[in-house]
């Protein structure tokens, strides 16, 4: 069996992926002072928080959890989680380091 067959891999991808943008933006931010506090809200908060996509993961949990799929409503919770956060902390430090 394939454990990520009806598994919303998408999402958790896009995610992942602008969690660590926001990192990358907030440490370039906070490191090299390359943003305004406006730039960096309309960057951080609109244009990263469009991108990603925190009412579809939470549609797709619900539904994970509707189809009695609650293992991989867990996975997906818990790998939003460990991996968004561990996304924002590698963007910030990949950006301390340039």
């Amino acid at each position: 069996m394939v454990p990520f067959i009806g598994f919303p891999l998408g999402t958790l991808v896009v995610n992942v992926l602008g969690c660590s943008l926001i990192g990358l933006a907030g440490g370039l931010a906070e490191s090299r002072q390359v943003l305004g506090p406006e730039a960096r809200s309309l960057l951080m908060i609109g244009v990263l928080g469009a991108f990603t996509t925190y009412s579809t993961f939470g549609y797709e949990t619900l539904a994970l959890v509707r189809d009695v799929e609650v293992a991989k409503a867990f996975l997906n919770i818990g790998l939003h989680l460990a991996l968004g956060l561990a996304a924002v902390w590698l963007g910030g430090a990949v950006a301390r380091a340039l």
